[in-house]
């Protein structure tokens, strides 16, 4: 979601769309929200004394506290881009629903969490003049799970950063992976928080299967979340632990090195809204295996690869496939991906999501 909102942002601020901004910020996110847009004269900011981290605090900031500042700034149109938006508002409203993942996937979530998270999505189904979804899957599903109206819900894809498909110089990328990577042998990479539903156990046993017929370590990159338990017992049979890295995070420029330096890319997900990691492995050079949940094959189309995640053997079988495809057609495959990939960018959704908020503002006048 973060990467979701600084990316639209920064495409609306270096477009010419004449649309003033206010930014409502936390104590956790000014600085940083302003590092980026403070440069931009259409761009201001008010700090709301919160830190978002406090899931209660900032709920309660957003239903009381931020209605008040919204009248206060005289604005046309309210864009709250993660799930929740305020009950009562001075003007109309336009919130982004990303998926369902907590109807279809409750174990991701404590179940506190749950009940707080299916209250303030109806609430703001209910109050806003229009949704704005990131594939046509998740526009389906809203459409399933709430009273919404069909017409008001718009499918606005996410784009992807064409820096993944800038190669880094060869120099600068075997420096950053020789610090990332303990040894120099080849690599498969995954990027997953560890949720229920990225089903990251799977792709760890999968791996396993196949450690003694490839050299490749698995590199996973995300942190521990409700399915961390899972995890930790899927490593606890694997063989030789020193063949599978972790990190919590990386910068930027390590994913870029990451990606780029990678021989496959597995997202083993069964349920996403959009699957931004596919398409940025799609722009980075790299062949992508994943499953058909969710919305990935409408991200994916025919220029990933798919494995049955209800199939024991499938994801150890399609691994040994790729990783010896012949030099000349993984080549050739890399490249019709990136252009395939290319279809996704930052200005296409900046320009959809604008477009949705004039279609509510004038619906409102």
């Amino acid at each position: 979601m973060e990467t979701y909102v600084r990316e639209v942002l920064f495409a609306m601020a270096t477009s010419s769309c004449d649309v003033d901004w206010v930014l409502y910020t936390n104590r956790e996110n000014h600085n940083h929200i302003q590092g980026i847009f403070g440069k931009f004269p259409r761009f201001t900011f008010h700090l709301l004394p919160l830190k978002a981290t406090n899931r209660y605090s900032r709920i309660l900031r957003e239903q009381i506290d931020l209605p008040f500042r919204v009248a206060a700034s005289r604005i046309d149109v309210l864009w709250s881009p993660g799930y929740t938006m305020p009950f009562f508002s001075p003007c109309p409203q336009v919130v982004t629903i990303p998926d369902m993942q907590y109807r279809r996937y409750p174990e991701d979530l404590t179940w506190i969490a749950r009940i707080a998270t299916n209250i303030l999505v109806r609430i703001a189904v209910r109050r806003s003049k229009g949704i704005i979804t990131i594939s046509e899957f998740s526009r389906r599903e809203i459409l399933t799970f709430t009273h919404a109206l069909r017409a008001s819900v718009y499918t606005v894809h996410l784009g992807v950063d064409l820096a993944f498909a800038k190669a880094l110089p060869e120099d600068m990328k075997r420096q950053k992976l020789k610090k990332l990577i303990s040894n120099r042998n080849p690599y498969i990479l995954c990027i997953a928080n560890t949720y229920p539903h990225k089903n990251v156990p799977a792709l760890i046993e999968g791996f396993s299967r196949v450690m003694k017929k490839i050299s490749h370590q698995l590199v996973l990159v995300g942190k521990p979340r409700l399915g961390e338990s899972e995890v930790q017992a899927a490593l606890r049979k694997v063989s030789d632990t020193s063949r599978i890295q972790r990190f919590l995070e990386v910068d930027f420029e390590d994913l870029r090195a990451l990606y780029q330096g990678a021989d496959l890319f597995i997202f083993p997900s069964l349920y996403e809204g959009f699957g931004l990691p596919v398409v940025e492995a799609m722009m980075s050079g790299v062949p992508v295996l994943t499953t058909k949940c969710g919305s990935i094959p409408e991200v994916g189309g025919d220029r990933v690869c798919y494995f049955d995640p209800d199939s024991e053997t499938d994801l150890s079988e399609k691994i040994m496939d790729i990783v010896f495809w012949e030099k000349e057609y993984r080549k050739l495959w890399i490249l019709k991906a990136q252009e395939y990939a290319r279809r996704f960018s930052w200005e296409r959704t900046a320009e959809k999501t604008m477009e949705c908020f004039k279609k509510v503002d004038k619906g409102n006048g």
